[in-house]
């Protein structure tokens, strides 16, 4: 019988339970424990899941040394430093929830930690599995949209104040990021996937919808390496509801459009529109099913099946693409995506959150 994978969760909110649902989905793994500052939070999960529970990872990370990795599921900004802390203190793998990190400079600090003690890196872009994305991924290697001209993203979701007014690290530089790095990035990421590196980015960004620091508004002009260009629109600041996320490919062949609440149906492809509902699913809510697929390629990487897909390179990349954008509004005009570093904003020093987190 194989050995099973034994998790432990780091942080015990909303997207938790679909963490858990998705691994549980997958006999590789065994969730030994999960923590959350907030015992109580902890405690639910515990119960429903018949699970141990305790009130800090450093507790959780002592008391059950047995565990294999690490899912961090704590505000963006403390993804790092949980990371580093359980790579150098506990010497276990660990999954990442999106952004890894906020800036460039930690990601490769990071890889560099892990495989100084040879232990691994799991981010996770959960919607590069959508059913549409990987499938609109075949077709554009297969050339059957031709030579891409024009690629394009729209995110029009809505995030009231009532939902920066959650917690304390909402909303800000530090600890979250704006619609960009909290909601945008699993976009941005599907840009750099579908039709490679980006070159220049001109950006700016605007607060139009809630009272924080950061943006809820983003516009930008793109120019990928390969010739293309495109443009970029996210904002949070839709309101009632969230009405989507659309990624529109103009090729030499054709054209497709990829849609629904988070770029799960294939609305429109040309070369054979009869594929449309074929490359369509229906998702309950914005995280769709990509966490299950993703469980599943961690556990083959980890058994030593096959390599996860997302290497070093591939998660600097888009943590560098989404620094461009801030730094691109900083400056004030036109910047190249490969030389940027970090942010001033994104990811600044505020040590009053993070002790609160730590």
């Amino acid at each position: 019988m194989q050995k099973k994978i034994k998790l432990g969760l780091i942080g015990a909110g909303r997207i938790t339970g679909h963490h858990i649902r998705a691994i549980k989905k997958n006999n590789n793994f065994r969730i030994q424990a999960i923590c959350d500052l907030d015992i109580l939070k902890a405690k639910k999960y515990a119960i429903e899941n018949n699970l141990r529970f305790y009130s800090h990872y450093k507790d959780m990370c002592l008391k059950e040394k047995k565990l294999d990795a690490v899912v961090i599921l704590t505000p963006s900004g403390m993804h790092y430093s949980h990371a580093l802390d359980i790579l150098h203190k506990f010497k276990k793998h660990v999954i990442i929830e999106k952004p890894t990190s906020l800036k460039t400079t930690e990601i490769l600090q990071l890889y560099k930690s892990a495989k100084k003690i040879k232990k691994k890196i799991f981010p996770i872009f959960q919607n590069r599995y959508n059913k549409s994305i990987s499938q609109l991924k075949k077709f554009i290697k297969n050339d059957k949209l031709g030579k891409i001209r024009l690629a394009s993203l729209q995110l029009r979701w809505c995030r009231p104040q009532r939902y920066y007014d959650l917690s304390i690290w909402r909303g800000t530089y530090s600890h979250d990021g704006g619609a960009l790095t909290n909601q945008g990035v699993h976009y941005i990421d599907l840009l750099r996937f579908l039709f490679g590196e980006i070159k220049k980015v001109n950006a700016k960004m605007k607060t139009l919808g809630a009272k924080i620091e950061v943006e809820d508004t983003v516009v930008a002009n793109l120019e990928y390496e390969s010739g293309a260009v495109g443009s970029l629109e996210v904002t949070t600041s839709a309101r009632p509801d969230d009405y989507g996320a659309t990624i529109s490919i103009v090729g030499s062949k054709g054209f497709a459009q990829i849609g629904g609440l988070a770029a799960n149906k294939l609305e429109v492809f040309t070369p054979d529109p009869r594929l449309c509902k074929k490359y369509s699913e229906k998702i309950p809510d914005a995280y769709g099913y990509g966490h299950f697929k993703l469980y599943q390629d961690i556990s083959d990487d980890l058994l030593k099946l096959k390599k996860f897909p997302m290497d070093k390179k591939d998660c600097y990349k888009t943590i560098q693409f989404l620094n461009s954008f801030y730094v691109s509004d900083e400056k004030q005009k036109t910047i190249l995506v490969n030389k940027v570093l970090d942010s001033k904003r994104l990811g600044r020093k505020n040590n009053k959150i993070s002790k609160l987190y730590k």
